[in-house]
């Protein structure tokens, strides 16, 4: 869409988006917000990957690449999984976590003025362990992202009262996010070549994926309405299971290799959400 994106997982206690991308960076997030890298050192750009399929993790001339301008553009930025290196920004003393709050929103501000990004996309661990909290604290738009079949509420609201209220009294923006919805398997065309020799198994017999995506039960879990008036947070989109998809041999940027899918659809209705916010 001609963006400028920033990704960064900070997901410190579990992170894996590193693994979608299959690469092995040189220098770890972990290692900036440590102080023995800086920011050119641990950010990536990703261009070349949405392009090719192929990410080149060699340093790169922060400088140089602000000023490249012309369309969108993708940085990429992943926190260490090595067992050690989480211990040793889990274990840090309250100083030293101060300090390491202070370099995470140096961070995003670097980011958003040197590489001129549009949008920045912090994705984080549910919980209120201090991570997660200096993640929700940095940003403008915090998702809940809960997955229909396994919602508890009442943890739900808890989490929503003790932490998100506090930052959406400071001016953040807080909505669900439902995932994975039920009611849904394949979508009416084998869009990702699964070939499927019983379709009838699977796929909604005898309904358009026009008819369905004008639908509002489609994609929409009973308990959403609900849940989202006792938290008193707008949903901001629901995204439904498909099962092509959960269970490909590799989910590889569907919405790019299949803008026709159904579940770009709802991608692109959580782009807008996201843009109209």
């Amino acid at each position: 869409m001609g963006n400028r994106v920033g990704l960064l997982d900070l997901d410190i206690y579990a992170p894996s988006i590193q693994t979608y991308f299959e690469i092995e960076p040189k220098r770890w997030l972990n290692n900036y917000l440590n102080s023995s890298a800086d920011l050119s050192d641990v950010i990536i750009d990703g261009r070349q990957f949405v392009y090719s399929g192929k990410v080149n993790p060699d340093n790169y001339d922060l400088k140089e690449k602000s000023t490249n301008i012309d369309g969108g553009n993708l940085w990429l930025g992943f926190s260490n999984p090595r067992s050690e290196e989480i211990l040793q920004l889990e274990t840090t003393g309250t100083s030293t976590a101060r300090e390491i709050l202070k370099k995470l929103i140096l961070l995003k501000e670097k980011m958003l003025t040197d590489l001129r990004l549009d949008y920045l996309v912090i994705d984080t661990s549910p919980g209120i362990r201090t991570w997660s909290i200096n993640a929700l604290a940095v940003s403008d738009i915090l998702l809940l992202t809960l997955k229909s079949g396994d919602i508890d509420s009442k943890g739900t609201k808890r989490l929503v009262e003790d932490i998100y209220d506090t930052f959406t009294r400071h001016g953040s923006k807080s909505y669900l996010l439902y995932n994975r919805v039920q009611g849904y398997c394949m979508p009416p065309k084998d869009f990702l070549g699964a070939g499927t020799k019983e379709p009838n198994n699977h796929i909604l017999k005898g309904t358009s994926w026009s008819g369905m995506k004008n639908s509002t039960k489609f994609g929409t879990s009973m308990e959403e309405p609900k849940l989202s008036q006792e938290l008193g947070i707008k949903t901001i989109t629901s995204i439904p299971c498909f099962c092509d998809i959960q269970f490909s041999e590799k989910e590889f940027l569907t919405v790019l290799n299949y803008p026709d899918h159904p579940f770009s659809y709802y991608v692109n209705q959580l782009i807008t959400g996201i843009r109209t916010a």
